[in-house]
């Protein structure tokens, strides 16, 4: 096994193309060629966690959180980010993040904290746009099936909690074989007619290559007719946060103390309790203030995130509980469904969970 098979398993669970456009999820350090010897899966890659990689003789490390968000113009060691990359390096190890495409899953980030508060009956908080693409390929009724059914292996055809969705017409296609040509029906030097199926899908963008290739494969004709549309619709299996209900309501600071516990966080921010009970919850894993007015208007009782700043409390105007519970804190169950994930998948190399505990941040 290489490492380009366990990013393969990584990139199938959250693709690459779901990240944030200031994001740097996907392989960091290293050749995704290289053999696989074994993993380490962590939350930050820090110079701790490098030598603990180096101890459990770990040549792949993957981490939610990038050590490379901005440009690096050198590399003499002058700080942590240089020092973790100089030293990985040396050691040949490979870095892999899987940030916010990770966030942005369904079952993601977020259902780890959902699962901590046993939240029921959850969706996107907030659905991404510019994920869903619409497939428009002619096809002759004879080969109609097999297409179909190749495109919907891919995944194709999923509409909510349906699958193999798809519309078809039939008609006429035409076309007229010139000398060099090689064509599957008619002759050349002749226009010709076959009965077609014309056949609709959506599907998400990130197997669109796939759905190409797919095309060629089981498509019969030299050139295919086929068309590709972005759909600017709301695709609910991703996006930011997410919000679910409690199986029973809860008094609001019963809440806080429930949550303090089960996050296993020294302590909680929130705004003015509102004497109402806790029902609706909407969660998001790392900083999300920028979903409060989101959850506001889906009639949340509280929001649990983190890293709100001071101002930011004031712009929940009492129609919510907004409960900061800290960004590691929120993160921190984030490294096992990543060491769940690849147990599952990979059953015959080693993956290590780390034991080195990142939080940058201390309470008295």
């Amino acid at each position: 096994m290489k490492i380009k098979d366990v990013t393969t398993i990584l990139e199938t669970f959250a693709p690459l193309s779901y990240q944030e456009t200031y994001d740097n999820s996907g392989l960091i350090i290293g050749d995704r060629n290289d053999a696989l010897k074994s993993i380490l899966v962590t939350l930050d890659c820090t110079e701790h966690v490098i030598d603990e990689a180096i101890k459990n003789k770990c040549n792949l490390i993957v981490a939610h959180h990038p050590i490379i968000f901005k440009a690096i113009k050198k590399l003499n060691g002058d700080d942590y980010i240089q020092r973790v990359i100089i030293k990985a390096i040396k050691h040949n190890i490979a870095i892999y993040a899987i940030h916010t495409n990770l966030d942005n899953v369904i079952n993601g980030v977020n259902s780890t904290i959902a699962k901590k508060l046993g939240l029921v009956n959850c969706k996107i908080l907030q659905p991404k746009y510019d994920i869903l693409r619409q497939l428009i390929v002619y096809c002759p009724q004879s080969h109609s099936k097999q297409l179909r059914e190749s495109l919907f292996s891919l995944g194709a055809g999923a509409i909510g909690s349906y699958e193999q969705c798809s519309f078809t017409s039939k008609g006429i296609g035409t076309f007229f074989p010139k000398n060099t040509s090689k064509p599957f029906a008619g002759k050349i030097g002749e226009l010709h007619e076959e009965p077609e199926d014309c056949l609709e899908m959506i599907f998400p963008k990130n197997i669109e290559v796939a759905i190409i290739e797919c095309i060629n494969k089981n498509h019969p004709y030299e050139e295919v007719a086929f068309q590709m549309f972005n759909l600017d619709i709301k695709y609910k299996n991703v996006g930011s946060g997410l919000i679910g209900e409690l199986k029973e309501s809860s008094e609001e600071k019963d809440f806080l103390f429930s949550l303090k516990k089960k996050m296993n966080t020294s302590s909680v921010r929130h705004t003015n309790l509102l004497n109402k009970k806790i029902k609706k919850v909407a969660v998001c894993g790392g900083a999300g203030s920028f979903l409060l007015s989101t959850a506001i208007s889906q009639n949340a009782d509280i929001f649990i995130s983190s890293d709100f700043k001071y101002h930011e409390f004031f712009d929940a105007d009492n129609q919510l509980v907004v409960a900061d519970i800290g960004h590691f804190e929120s993160e921190q169950y984030t490294k096992g469904l990543i060491y769940d994930l690849l147990r599952k998948k990979i059953t015959n190399f080693a993956v290590h969970l780390s034991q080195v505990n990142t939080n940058p941040i201390n309470y008295i």
